[in-house]
């Protein structure tokens, strides 16, 4: 089975709501909430695709010095397993904005649990709602 190395970030934001955006139409997964980020090109690190999906994808802009590893995913789906380092980041330079026409919305970290998530997000909830 093919692994998938992508990495996410959970951005919490000064009142410790996390951003999520949602997968847009024409995608696998699309309407499924989830956490920013994507897939870790060869020769790049997590953190470093972490920072090129965030200004492409939302406009912001971060180092690898904000970025704080908190768990990981491992998800096996039907044609690939997914492996997904997650950090956390608190700063960032700009203001998200959906790029790439998703939808956002920032939600208290006891919220995750109302909307769809891949399932490979899921275990991720219970860390998130501990750690913050």
């Amino acid at each position: 089975m093919k692994l998938v190395l992508v990495s996410a970030v959970v951005l919490v934001d000064a009142d410790g709501r996390v951003l999520v955006t949602q997968r847009p139409e024409g995608k696998a997964m699309a309407g499924l909430w989830e956490f920013p980020g994507g897939k870790v090109e060869p020769g790049e690190t997590p953190e470093a695709a972490l920072i090129r999906e965030l200004q492409e994808e939302l406009g912001i802009d971060t180092q690898a010095s904000c970025l704080a590893p908190l768990t990981f995913a491992s998800h096996g789906y039907d044609s690939f397993h997914l492996l997904m380092p997650t950090f956390v980041c608190r700063r960032w330079t700009g203001t998200p904005t959906g790029r790439e026409g998703q939808a956002m919305k920032w939600v208290r970290p006891a919220a995750l649990r109302d909307l769809e998530m891949p399932e490979a997000d899921l275990p991720l909830i219970p860390v998130i709602r501990d750690w913050l």
